[in-house]
């Protein structure tokens, strides 16, 4: 192989490696960004009333985020662990949350507290249909951004 051949090979490589670290970079993870107790202070609209479904779905970052909250102990609160999209854009647009359950011997207090979740949202999934979002065997349709 010539010294051009070899320069040529190499920068192509080189594009190659940096286009899928760019590829990488562009599709979030699927943990949590952050989970607090509490309400997110700024959101656009709550979903459902956290009377009727002890869960609620926000839109953080213009719609690059979603908050998850769930009622329920303080002692003890309900914390997402993972995200996975169960319908894409344009198919169904949802998603569900993993939240392990709590272990039968947990002593827990007896309040009503929310606990969020924050995720990226999945790169499947839009802002501008409604998203039905599943944590713990409920299910709360988020209304278009």
């Amino acid at each position: 192989m010539d010294r051009r051949m070899l320069r040529r090979t190499t920068a192509a490589l080189g594009i190659a490696a940096g286009a899928l670290l760019l590829l990488a970079a562009c599709n979030p993870g699927t943990s949590p960004v952050e989970d607090y107790a509490g309400v997110p202070e700024e959101y656009d609209r709550a979903s459902e009333d956290p009377e009727s479904t002890g869960m609620q779905v926000f839109w953080l970052e213009e719609g690059g985020q979603l908050a998850v909250t769930i009622w329920g102990s303080s002692g003890c609160p309900w914390v997402g662990t993972d995200i996975s999209v169960t319908a894409e854009a344009g198919e169904g647009n949802a998603v569900e949350i993993t939240v392990p359950e709590l272990p039968a011997d947990t002593a827990c207090t007896a309040d009503y507290a929310p606990h969020t979740t924050v995720f990226w949202t999945p790169t499947y999934v839009t802002t501008t249909e409604p998203l039905e979002v599943t944590a713990l065997e409920q299910t709360v349709t988020l209304p278009v951004k």
